[in-house]
């Protein structure tokens, strides 16, 4: 019987060609138990076909599960069209949070030598998306406006999943919003920030502004980081720490709903790059960011097994990079398909030699 069931959306082009090397890695014979895989068809065209049924077929599978995997997808850039899928999703489930970790890849020098993980745990709504837009007046005395707002409960999950973040991570919360120059509207999230701080006494805190923040950033190298933020700071905060490593190839991207009591009830776990039309059908694109998510998603399982899965599919991952198994992206000649080919090897190998060695093995 499969222990759980992970809602899998399908993609378009190498987005697509990435979520099936993913789910290679997630099979029974590598991980040694089973999952239940529910498919959803969110291409392109078969969204147009569907006007957009099965996005919402696909959210309610995953609020019923609470897990999904999801390919990179095209979003058709004329009005009136099916837009993204991205959207529905994130309303459906009620999606809150997002979770971006940026790491170093073996090999691959950081840009500013950085090498201990940073963690980007953003508002997934509210804040300047979704506001309403105008403009009176005319020439030069013409002035634009814009409504926006942010919830305290939004506010408050984000910053007890930040806090959250960083236990696991062994890490320190660092920054926060202006709120110096925004104390209602932008300190609410520092208010909540203060008070999860409170709950978490054991995790390092330390609020920093968010324009020290990007500066302080630049200087850092061997703490790992948990930087909480609203929805437009983190949208900015998130590309550039993951270009920081050099690559986006070492990251996963996470949207979690969260229930009353600040757990994580929906998990949808992705890559945070796009469909690369150029590299679809050559067999030559990195799917290291999709089989990490995959590994992310694993960790949400709440079992011994998954959390053991899920280290081993991260260690294997970028062990297989360090020892010069490499796609072109990272400087190597590696197929997309060997580089999954070795991932699986080495998961197998650890899971079976953690097993030899007991429990303590895989801790």
């Amino acid at each position: 019987m499969a222990e759980k069931t992970v809602i899998v959306m399908e993609g378009d082009q190498t987005g697509q060609e990435l979520l099936e090397e993913a789910l290679r890695v997630l099979d029974a014979s590598v991980i040694g138990f089973e999952i239940e895989f529910r498919r959803f068809d969110l291409s392109l065209q078969h969204r147009r076909d569907t006007r957009n049924q099965v996005v919402h077929e696909a959210a309610a599978a995953m609020r019923e599960t609470g897990l999904g995997i999801k390919a990179a997808t095209i979003t058709p850039e004329a009005k009136g069209d099916v837009g993204s899928p991205n959207a529905i999703l994130r309303e459906e489930i009620d999606g809150t949070v997002i979770v971006r970790t940026g790491r170093r890849i073996p090999g691959r020098a950081p840009l500013t030598g950085v090498y201990a993980p940073i963690s980007v745990v953003r508002m997934a709504v509210d804040d300047a998306y979704g506001a309403k837009e105008w403009r009176e007046g005319n020439g030069l005395d013409e002035v634009a406006y814009r409504t926006e707002h942010i919830s305290r409960r939004v506010c408050r999950q984000v910053a007890e999943f930040a806090f959250q973040q960083a236990k696991r991570m062994k890490a320190k919360v660092f920054g926060g919003p202006k709120y110096t120059v925004s104390p209602v509207y932008e300190g609410m999230l520092k208010e909540e920030l203060d008070e999860a701080a409170k709950r978490h006494p054991e995790v390092r805190y330390e609020p920093q502004l968010i324009d020290a923040t990007y500066a302080l950033l630049l200087t850092t190298s061997g703490e790992p980081l948990v930087i909480p933020t609203l929805n437009r700071d983190g949208d900015c905060m998130s590309d550039l720490v993951l270009q920081m490593f050099g690559s986006i190839a070492g990251s996963e991207s996470l949207l979690l709903s969260v229930d009353d009591h600040l757990r994580p009830k929906v998990v949808m776990a992705e890559a945070p790059h796009g469909t690369a039309p150029a590299l679809y059908g050559k067999n030559v694109a990195n799917p290291m960011a999709m089989i990490l998510a995959g590994a992310a998603l694993l960790s949400y399982f709440d079992t011994e097994n998954a959390t053991a899965a899920s280290r081993a599919i991260y260690e294997a991952a970028l062990e297989a990079v360090a020892d010069g198994v490499r796609t072109a992206d990272l400087g190597g000649s590696t197929s997309t398909t060997e580089f999954t080919d070795e991932v699986i090897r080495r998961v197998r190998t650890k899971l079976e030699v953690w097993e030899t060695l007991g429990e303590a093995g895989a801790r």
